[in-house]
């Protein structure tokens, strides 16, 4: 069976919304860690307000642009020929190469897509999302790659909905920058 792959990027007050504040922690470890990541999925799962900024920003991407930005070579080809599926109530048409849209019946049709065969399916962003599916236990993995700095106000990634939760630690990984990914899975039973 695939598995969902949450990875956000996290201030560390807990904002994820408009991440433009990471740009001045950008270094290639990070982005090597974000492309092998990505290589791991062949399938974006993304919510409206994520799908529409990629579908905006990515198509745009040149190889003089990843290299500004310290990107491996093949991040925007992927970004833009993985296939994407896109949870949305209200989109009607999705433009972006290899979309397909779900408006309805979302645990039942992203339980279906995690019994395709492929490769794991990669969650960016998209904070509603998670939070539904998280209550539905389809998350398999959260990676929170969490920057040294206090943004101070913007969307939370957990929201006071959310029931609790108790999660495993897998990995931390710590860049040079201070930027640090906590890797947590699923827990059930007890902590020892």
């Amino acid at each position: 069976m695939r598995k969902i792959i949450v990875s956000e990027f996290m201030s560390l007050d807990g904002v994820m919304e408009e991440p433009e504040w990471t740009f001045q922690f950008n270094m290639d470890e990070q982005n090597e860690y974000k492309f092998d990541e990505l290589k791991l999925c062949d399938t974006l799962l993304l919510g409206r307000v994520t799908y529409e900024g990629f579908a905006a920003a990515w198509p745009k991407v040149t190889k003089k642009v990843t290299e500004n930005i310290s990107l491996h070579n093949g991040f925007a080809d992927r970004m833009n020929n993985y296939r994407k599926i896109v949870v949305s109530s209200t989109l009607q048409e999705l433009k972006w190469n290899n979309s397909c849209l779900i408006k309805e019946n979302i645990v039942e049709e992203v339980s279906k897509l995690k019994l395709q065969p492929g490769r794991d399916i990669l969650l960016l962003g998209s904070c509603e999302l998670v939070n539904m599916l998280m209550q539905y236990d389809l998350i398999d993995e959260y990676r929170i790659m969490v920057f040294p700095i206090v943004v101070g106000n913007g969307k939370r990634l957990f929201n006071d909905r959310n029931d609790m939760k108790v999660l495993k630690h897998v990995e931390t990984k710590t860049f040079r920058s201070g930027v640090t990914v906590l890797t947590y899975q699923p827990h059930s039973g007890h902590l020892e």
